[in-house]
């Protein structure tokens, strides 16, 4: 008795945990109780903008440019937060020589906006003065914008003009000393955007490096208002490019046709689900009503997990979902296989679901880690569209673990010690 009343026990609460995983999971009711953790959905049902940009690394040594791209990487996705676009997603694809940053905007209502707010990130630069034959050239010296800590708006001591001043990292420091050092004597070139700075009191002309420069300190003087430079500084601050990059594909998802997408996914996951409760009911009758209580609390706790968790949910990601719901049930099945062909052998009901367990788990876990390291593989090396699959699955399939062993064992524990299956 005192072990019936446990199971009855641990049943209760997880019926409870499923119920309030539904209130959950159905935003209507859930934003009546509390605002916290909406629904994240994705371009793909959310619409919005899908922009391709080509990075430059040409000015970039092959050793840096893995860290480059990630640091640009980080610089746009700072610019992106600061516009006020939720959850944007912001990756690098590579194919040869090739690299493209892919930003991905849900929701979002004013593009051209967007596109302008990425594009008006400066791209700082510090060129030195080399002989090319009969002319000069100026010649980058790796010293670029990902080098910046911050920048500060200020005027120059002798011409009360307004400047930018800038303040290098540790690696920055020692580099610019290095520039300024064996350029003392000869121009150093500023370019913003690959345009050229001209200082106020040098018409055509980079300023001369007087002396070597230590402490990680610059300026940057030339035709600017009190304005530009301040807009100049709020830029460098949300993040200089590392690398110049160029605007080369955008393609705009409609929120109508985002939502149309969705209902049909909705309704293909109900469908799914309603044909296999009627299959599981048909055919395994008793067992079947277990089945497809567990399926139920299985989909509560699992959209509970994707919501609390922020899973950003697509149209991909919806389809790795109503796949778990199929392999959730395949481990019901093979429990009350094994418990079916342990009753044939004359074990009683409590014995034949104990070996059922037993005799199932060997083949439930070694399928279901298999599709673990799968959904793992497709995660990490993959494109965004598949993460989406891969991460619903993944996670469907530990649930369903979770569910197979849990909920499933209790509510058979307890009603075959008085009920004839």
């Amino acid at each position: 008795m005192p072990d019936r009343k446990r199971l009855a026990f641990l049943l209760t609460v997880l019926v409870v945990l499923a119920v309030v995983a539904g209130v959950f999971d159905y935003d209507p009711l859930w934003q009546k109780v509390s605002r916290f953790s909406p629904w994240r959905l994705g371009l793909d049902l959310a619409g919005g903008s899908y922009l391709i940009y080509s990075v430059d690394l040409s000015q970039v040594n092959a050793a840096d440019q893995g860290s480059v791209v990630n640091g640009l990487r980080d610089v746009i996705e700072k610019r992106v937060n600061l516009f006020g676009v939720s959850e944007p997603k912001i990756y690098v694809e590579t194919a040869g020589s090739d690299t493209r940053l892919i930003v991905e905007l849900a929701g979002i209502k004013d593009v051209s906006e967007a596109i302008k707010e990425i594009g008006a990130t400066p791209f700082l630069d510090f060129r030195e003065v080399a002989a090319n034959g009969s002319s000069t050239v100026a010649v980058p010296t790796g010293l670029t914008g990902r080098y910046l800590s911050s920048a500060q708006l200020g005027f120059g001591q002798n011409t009360n003009l307004p400047e930018v001043d800038l303040n290098f990292n540790s690696d920055g420091a020692v580099l610019f000393e290095e520039i300024t050092k064996r350029n003392i004597g000869k121009p150093l070139c500023v370019f913003i955007d690959n345009d050229l700075i001209v200082p106020d009191d040098q018409a055509d002309s980079c300023p001369i490096v007087q002396s070597e420069i230590s402490g990680g300190k610059a300026q940057i003087t030339g035709q600017f208002t009190v304005q530009s430079a301040r807009a100049l500084v709020e830029r460098f601050n949300a993040g200089a490019l590392p690398a110049p990059i160029t605007l080369v594909n955008q393609q705009t998802i409609g929120a109508d046709f985002g939502q149309g997408e969705l209902s049909k996914a909705l309704w293909a996951g109900a469908l799914g689900t309603l044909l296999i409760v009627i299959f599981m009911l048909a055919y395994y009758r008793f067992f079947g009503v277990f089945a497809s209580f567990a399926l139920l609390m299985y989909i509560a706790f699992l959209l509970g997990v994707f919501k609390l968790f922020g899973v950003t949910m697509t149209l991909a990601g919806i389809a790795g979902f109503i796949l778990s719901i199929g392999m959730a049930v395949d481990a019901n099945i093979l429990v009350f296989e094994r418990t079916k062909e342990e009753l044939k052998k004359g074990l009683s009901r409590t014995s034949a679901v104990e070996e059922g367990f037993r005799r199932a788990w060997t083949s439930i876990r070694d399928s279901n880690i298999s599709t673990l390291i799968t959904s793992a593989v497709l995660y990490y090396f993959t494109s965004s569209f598949v993460k989406g699959f891969a991460l619903t699955l993944f996670l469907g399939v530990i649930v369903s673990m979770f569910s197979a062993i849990t909920v499933s064992r209790t509510m058979l524990r307890i009603f075959v010690k008085n009920k004839k299956i």
